[in-house]
C-alpha cells in the first residue's frame, strides 16, 4: 500500500502547530482496505521547545471537547523528534519514500504541520513533496457526485483522537474514489 492517511492534534493551526498527536493508518482506496497503523500522542512541551507556537484559540476549542478526546492526548508517549523517528521508520518499514502517497485534511494543515515539525528538529521527511494529497478536495467531488461522508459515514471510534480520525477519513476517501472510478 502507498497511501497513507495521516491525522494530527494539535495546540495551533498553523504550520509552527505544536503536534500534540499522530494518527496514521495505509490504506487502498480502490477496495477501502485497511493496513499498517501507527498511533503516538507527543509532549506539548516537546513540541515548543524545537520552535513549535501554540495558540489560545486552539486551547480553548481543546477544552470544549468530550472527556475521551481530551484523554487521548493527556499522557504523551514520546517527545516530538523520537515520535517524529518512529512515524519515520513505520512510513519507510511499509512504503517507499518514493512512492508513498500521503493524505492530510487540508491542503495547508497535517502535511504543512508534519513538515514544518520535521524540519524545526533536524529530520528528512520520509515522503516527497509531490505526493502530499488533500483530503478536502476529494471530499469536495464526492459532495459533487451526491454523496458527503460528513452525512453519509458513521464516524467509529473517539472524535479527535488522531488514529480514529486517520482510519475514518480513509475509509471515506476510499468510498469516494470508489464512487469516482466505477
Amino acid at each position: 500500500m502507498n497511501h497513507l492517511m495521516v491525522d494530527l492534534e494539535t495546540m495551533g493551526n498553523k504550520p509552527n502547530a505544536p503536534i500534540i498527536s499522530i494518527g496514521a493508518a495505509f490504506f487502498e482506496p480502490s477496495s477501502g482496505e485497511i493496513g499498517s497503523q501507527f498511533s503516538c500522542s507527543i509532549s506539548l512541551e516537546s513540541s515548543m521547545s524545537v520552535g513549535a507556537h501554540p495558540d489560545a484559540s486552539t486551547i480553548m476549542w481543546w477544552m470544549k471537547q468530550s472527556e475521551a478526546a481530551r484523554e487521548s492526548v493527556a499522557i504523551p508517549d514520546s517527545d516530538l523528534p523520537s515520535a517524529l523517528l518512529g512515524f519515520s521508520d513505520f512510513v519507510t518499514s511499509n512504503s517507499k519514500t518514493k512512492f508513498v502517497q500521503i493524505w492530510g485534511n487540508g491542503a495547508t494543515f497535517d502535511c504543512v504541520i508534519l513538515r514544518n515539525s520535521f524540519s524545526l528538529c533536524g529530520l528528512p521527511t520520509p515522503w516527497e513533496w509531490w505526493n502530499d494529497r488533500d483530503v478536502r478536495t476529494i471530499v469536495e467531488l464526492g459532495r459533487v457526485i451526491g454523496f458527503d461522508p460528513k452525512k453519509d459515514m458513521p464516524f467509529d471510534g473517539i472524535r479527535h483522537n488522531a488514529l480514529a480520525d486517520a482510519i475514518h477519513q480513509a475509509k471515506y476517501v476510499s468510498a469516494i474514489w470508489q464512487k469516482l472510478t466505477a
